[in-house]
């Protein structure tokens, strides 16, 4: 069994075939799936489509890229949410949230108070956190360490120092199609030598396209296997020990995913 912890499976890409992709990844051994909202636009149709397939799991949050056209009632909009969606388990994690400093002419400010105050909900309801740390890694660690909160950050692609930080302070590490690209020799030597117990898997789907796929390719749940089987050829382990410890990894950091995992209505 896979965990798929971060897959935009409400993104348009997908609107000709979504059901064709969400039986591919049971198909393919992918058995949940974490889709993260990225505004509070997409809230309802995260939850849609979290209602609709049993193997899919709902995280809701303001991404760093979105945050020019928030507004702070939507930060009210969340937490209601969040309430409303702890009464049944139906939320796993706040996200996705973070910083991305990587685009050109970002709002800092406007970006660090939408986290800040996402990262504040996160501590109130005991939920981890999904985050983008797009050339952000050590501004983010500096939150997640005043708030103490714990999670994944989602596409790590930090130095070995940071990743250590972000172990030391109980998070996992999210690797993907990134980490299938022969020339991506940082995330590669970190699939190989950090602890297998920080690293859970993701896709990012439509986006990271591993390299199969090539750059402009559309990425899809289905493919983490594969995915799952360049991180045992880079730590030259046994495909079935990767999926049962990025799994129970995934778990662990987001326990919610308990019961999905095991539901009777989720094939094994």
């Amino acid at each position: 069994m896979l965990i798929d912890t971060h897959c935009h499976l409400d993104a348009p890409e997908f609107d000709h075939d979504r059901a064709e992709v969400a039986q591919a990844a049971l198909a393919a051994g992918v058995k949940c799936i974490v889709i993260p909202a990225v505004e509070r636009s997409n809230f309802a149709v995260v939850k849609q489509l979290r209602d609709q397939y049993a193997h899919c799991a709902m995280a809701l949050g303001i991404h760093p890229l979105f945050v020019d056209r928030a507004q702070p009632q939507d930060l009210a909009g969340l937490e209601q949410q969040i309430i409303k969606e702890l009464d049944t388990g139906g939320i796993v994690a706040v996200g996705e949230i973070g910083l991305d400093f990587f685009i050109d002419n970002y709002d800092r400010e406007r970006q660090e108070f939408y986290f800040v105050e996402q990262l504040k909900l996160a501590r109130q309801y005991d939920l981890p956190v999904l985050l983008h740390v797009r050339r952000s890694v050590d501004q983010v660690l500096k939150y997640v360490r005043r708030f103490g909160v714990k999670g994944i950050a989602h596409a790590f692609n930090g130095s070995q120092q940071q990743a250590e930080a972000f172990i030391k302070l109980g998070f996992k590490l999210g690797f993907g199609g990134a980490m299938t690209y022969e020339r991506a020799l940082r995330i590669r030597k970190l699939a190989q030598t950090l602890p297998l117990d920080a690293i859970v898997l993701e896709t990012d789907a439509p986006d990271i396209p591993p390299e199969w796929l090539g750059h402009h390719g559309r990425n899809s749940p289905d493919q983490l296997q594969e995915i799952a089987a360049v991180l045992a050829e880079l730590r030259k382990e046994n495909i079935a020990q990767i999926a049962a410890i990025t799994t129970k990894n995934a778990i662990d950091i987001l326990p919610k995913l308990a019961d999905l995992c095991t539901s009777p209505h989720v094939p094994l």
